[in-house]
């Protein structure tokens, strides 16, 4: 079955039982306790060592947890399995006590050698993970993945007993803890895990209904492929007294505008997105379901830097210098996104870069003339790859119109969706593509970090020694002042190089039910489950 038909199946379906019982699903959700929830895509699987995504995130922050969670008020995270914590004077060390409540959800009890078992995973090489560089900031964790040993007991990370766990950081890392609300960190049960393949089985069965084993407040019950993935509330969740709702439903609809018609008929408790063409409608009309949030995130195009046509900086320049980030807020997004001239956005936890990516399409034109093109050989067809998404498209017009006009370069667009977007980006099968990054955790590091060679996410193929050493350098020091110094350093040398090209900063804008409560505005759009519930006013 087709995704499209399937999908669109399930709407009509929907619609037609809602009207045979003229009520909605949103209607009936209080009493039954269902939250339905616009997802955006089909996730590309709920493997929190493999996937990469904002879709994967909402799903498994339902099913699986961390040594710690995010405040939904913002500041400290707050305990998660570890219910407390210690942390010594030269901030290398930390000890996490582990709550001795804390289960599987097939009721076993969770130890510290679970987690000592799945950071091993992620940090075994021939998993492929995009991730394990998130755990590089523990004493080995690098030389471990990178091989330089096959000694894991090199790594910073013991078992002292059972329920404590001992953390050993090559340098003082101030962001680590809000680091450990992000899934990569997140364990994996390695019985489940070992009887449905190996430890670096990407296409293990283990995330199956049925099979998949987790920590969370929710455990999997259902997935109809492309039409809806169901989770339940766990029983053997250590905080289950505190998760209200019975059950979450993620619907993966693509297109923006078939979610907008969701909501309004009751089929929605949330949308992923906001149609652009919307957004000013409803900001003029005070939709009181209207949510626009502020977003630790950044939208960019990436620039394979191995492509022949892409590897010379003055092309990446004149590209960059070619596109009106002013007119594509206004004009295209148009719901209050800020034009951007840095990968990091700017106030990340008090950090302001400073760096100019100016709209100046004649020195962009006299940079193609200086890299060798001309009307006698003009720049070849340019590849714009982007997941299917109807403002992502949107913004890949404005681009191509402007690349045309500024330059005469002829660019084709190409549309894939989400699974096979990502897997053209991750095995460099591209030219340019889209992308968007959010924070991993509230630092300028998780930006620029993503930029250095050998991490899985870069997936630019560009790399510079002086940009990496900054970035290290920064990552061992302790002092902030001096920390966001060397990070804007690197800042310049990155915007400079322009392996990416940043577009605007992101807002979250979507529309909520006023049935929804505690789901607070979240810098990351960080929600755990158990804070959130349904009332009618």
């Amino acid at each position: 079955m087709s995704k499209k038909f399937s999908l669109t199946t399930l709407l009509i379906l929907t619609f037609l039982y809602s009207c045979s019982k003229n009520i909605s699903p949103v209607d009936s959700a209080i009493e039954d306790g269902i939250f339905h929830f616009g997802n955006g895509s089909e996730p590309q699987g709920i493997d929190p060592h493999i996937v990469t995504g904002v879709p994967e995130h909402h799903i498994l922050i339902s099913l699986c947890e961390g040594l710690t969670i995010a405040n939904p008020d913002g500041g400290p995270n707050l305990p998660g399995v570890a219910e407390s914590w210690t942390i010594s004077e030269d901030g290398k060390e930390y000890i996490f006590n582990l709550n001795k409540d804390a289960k599987w959800s097939n009721g076993e009890v969770m130890t510290a050698d679970d987690f000592v078992w799945s950071w091993m995973r992620i940090l075994t090489a021939s998993l492929g993970s995009q991730y394990p560089d998130m755990l590089y900031y523990l004493e080995g964790a690098e030389e471990y993945h990178t091989g330089i040993t096959d000694d894991f007991e090199t790594v910073g990370i013991k078992a002292i007993d059972e329920h404590t766990l001992k953390i050993n950081l090559k340098n003082p890392t101030p962001f680590f803890l809000g680091l450990l609300s992000h899934y990569s960190t997140w364990p994996v049960h390695k019985e489940t895990v070992l009887k449905h393949g190996t430890i670096d089985d990407r296409n293990g069965q283990w995330t199956r209904p049925g099979n998949f084993v987790c920590n969370g407040p929710f455990q999997l019950k259902s997935w109809e492929l492309n039409n809806k993935i169901v989770v339940e509330k766990n029983p053997h969740y250590w905080d289950a007294s505190k998760v209200k709702l019975n059950e979450m439903h993620f619907y993966p609809v693509s297109n923006v505008m078939t979610e907008d018609r969701m909501f309004r008929a009751g089929q929605l408790h949330l949308t992923s997105t906001l149609p652009s063409q919307k957004c000013p409608i409803y900001i003029e009309e005070n939709n009181p379901d209207l949510r626009i949030d502020p977003y630790m995130g950044q939208y960019f195009y990436r620039l394979n830097t191995n492509n022949p046509y892409l590897n010379d900086v003055k092309v990446r320049k004149a590209l960059a210098f070619a596109i009106d980030r002013k007119a594509i807020v206004e004009k295209v997004t148009k719901c209050g996104q800020i034009p951007a001239y840095s990968f990091t956005p700017p106030g990340s936890n008090g950090y302001y870069p400073d760096t100019q990516i100016p709209f100046d399409p004649e020195t962009a034109k006299q940079l193609m003339i200086d890299a060798g093109y001309s009307d006698v050989n003009p720049f070849p067809k340019l590849e714009i790859l982007f997941n299917t998404n109807e403002d992502h498209r949107k913004i890949a017009l404005a681009i191509q119109q402007m690349w045309q006009e500024n330059l005469g370069i002829t660019v084709e667009l190409v549309n894939q969706d989400w699974k096979v977007y990502l897997s053209r980006e991750m095995v460099g099968d591209f030219q340019v593509s889209r992308a968007g990054w959010i924070g991993d955790y509230e630092d300028p590091n998780t930006f620029l970090d993503l930029m250095r060679p050998n991490r899985g996410n870069n997936k630019t193929g560009w790399e510079d020694p002086e940009f990496d050493a900054i970035v290290q350098k920064a990552n061992s020091t302790n002092n902030q002042e001096e920390r966001y110094k060397l990070l804007m350093e690197a800042e310049r040398i990155l915007i400079d190089n322009m392996p990416i090209i940043p577009l605007y900063t992101y807002v979250r804008a979507y529309q909520l039910s006023p049935d929804v409560k505690g789901y607070k505005p979240h810098i990351l759009d960080h929600h755990h489950p158990k804070f959130i519930y349904l009332e009618k006013d």
